[in-house]
């Protein structure tokens, strides 16, 4: 798994950038990708532990969600993809009402267990704080989701307090653990990474985080 400090590569520092890690390649969604997404997301399992995604989750609704993605610079949505072009899942920033940049990530079932959320999300955090300069991101979890909570804690996210939110899938709100990730502290965790690994150097046979 891709380490917070190492960085993705980026293709351009715009919202249509090409953020590449060690497994996966996150990139704009395309039309042609429709059928992809409708086939992962369609699973109550994901949506309902999202606040927009619905459930079923129809073609139409990809048609809708491809037709207004990336029309704002500062709001990417990315497609993770395995290095053969796999799509399996999709991770972005959302600009909330309050004018807060939100990460959000969902993956398809068939993937979970793998690290591939936490190694998406830690190269669209890196990309939030250096081509879209931000100075905070925030996300949320459901309470009853460990497994998300865990990739945001990897990715230095901070726990702040619980809320209740809407959950479309649901048609009812659900309590979610809040987090916050300022610019701060993510330099110092990229700048502890580094340092870690010049002391340590290079060791293999070691558990992969």
């Amino acid at each position: 798994m891709t380490s917070l400090d190492a960085g993705p590569r980026e293709s351009s520092r715009n919202a249509t950038a090409v953020l590449a890690t060690e497994r996966l390649v996150l990139r704009a969604p395309r039309p042609q990708d429709a059928k992809a997404i409708t086939s992962l997301i369609n699973d109550r399992r994901i949506a309902e532990n999202t606040a927009r995604i619905p459930h079923p989750y129809s073609l139409a609704d990809a048609h809708a969600f491809l037709a207004k993605t990336n029309r704002a610079p500062r709001e990417p949505s990315f497609l993770i993809a395995l290095t053969d072009g796999t799509v399996i899942g999709g991770c972005g920033i959302h600009v909330l009402g309050g004018g807060e940049p939100e990460l959000g990530y969902w993956i398809g079932v068939p993937h979970w267990g793998r690290g591939f959320v936490t190694e998406a999300a830690r190269a669209v955090v890196d990309h939030a704080f250096g081509a879209l300069d931000y100075e905070q991101l925030t996300s949320r979890a459901r309470v009853s989701n460990p497994a998300s909570r865990r990739v945001l804690e990897k990715c230095g996210f901070q726990w702040t307090g619980v809320s209740l939110i809407r959950i479309r899938a649901l048609k009812s709100s659900a309590p979610v653990d809040c987090f916050r990730l300022d610019r701060g502290l993510w330099a110092s965790l990229r700048s502890w990474g580094s340092a870690n690994r010049v002391a340590h150097g290079p060791r293999s046979g070691g558990p992969t985080p």
